[in-house]
């Protein structure tokens, strides 16, 4: 056996569902490291040579489970979470969400867990744009933690939400608050801008979990704020994030936090 076949990579196959912003940065990441092989997914755009010659593209949901990935990574809309995932999981097949705000729909999340536990599979949700998600579930074992999740944005990031709520106005002279309650209304309300605020309280827990949604004239990126407040010790974490060029309202981190989860299952250390 030559040296350079007992170092090869293996090949690792990923199934990768939408080719939008985030779905071209995440494939952009996995193809830049040795070893692998992306099925793409995606009935909206020919990926053409974007993606290099380690990708193909798949255009139903059938054709990606028969290509048999190791995982699959949802990076589309909670429209297509709900539509393609269950599948996915029902083979068998472990998924890196990136639209967990599909579930906010309690009926969704009833529907899924038993298959998990049923197909041994797992639906891993991925940090995105904050952080400190494992300590966030620590603090949340004492039943007396309470958390608070802010996001704040700059107001370009919500000119049609200012404007339907009257406060075109009120956003010049500072901050406006535009809804504050629990974590699954407010992934109701925005679901392409409130998946982080969902994450946290995956990792926290729905019934202890505030969510905060700002529009702030005084950021320029878009920043996410968790307090914690319990028995355990008090903590806070701020996150500035990069808007993503071509959504201004996603971070271009949560493309890397994607494609971190991804390579972090394919790890010896996880």
């Amino acid at each position: 056996m030559t040296g350079n076949s007992a170092s090869a990579a293996p090949e690792r196959k990923v199934g990768l569902i939408g080719f939008g912003a985030i779905g071209r940065s995440v494939a952009q990441i996995l193809l830049s490291e040795p070893g692998y092989r992306l099925g793409i997914m995606t009935r909206t755009s020919d990926i053409g040579g974007n993606a290099g010659d380690r990708a193909e593209q798949i255009d139903s949901i059938a054709g990606l489970v028969d290509w048999q990935p190791d995982i699959v990574v949802e990076a589309a809309s909670a429209q297509a979470f709900a539509h393609y995932v269950p599948a996915c999981l029902t083979a068998g097949i472990d998924v890196v969400a990136a639209s967990v705000g599909a579930l906010q729909d309690a009926d969704l999340m009833a529907m899924i867990l038993p298959i998990c536990d049923e197909k041994d599979s797992h639906l891993i949700v991925p940090a995105g744009a904050v952080g400190g998600l494992d300590h966030i579930a620590a603090a949340a074992l004492h039943a007396e933690t309470h958390v608070t999740y802010t996001s704040r944005k700059p107001p370009a990031a919500w000119t049609s939400e200012i404007a339907s709520l009257g406060l075109s106005e009120a956003v010049t002279q500072g901050a406006v608050t535009l809804y504050e309650g629990d974590a699954r209304e407010a992934a109701r309300r925005y679901p392409k801008n409130l998946n982080a605020g969902l994450t946290i309280a995956l990792s926290a827990g729905f019934e202890r979990t505030r969510v905060r949604v700002v529009a702030d004239p005084e950021v320029d990126q878009n920043t996410h704020e968790i307090s914690i407040h319990g028995p355990l010790g008090e903590s806070f974490m701020r996150f500035r994030n990069t808007p993503d060029p071509a959504n201004p309202k996603t971070s271009a981190i949560t493309a890397f936090s994607l494609a971190a989860a991804t390579m972090r299952r394919f790890g010896a250390l996880q």
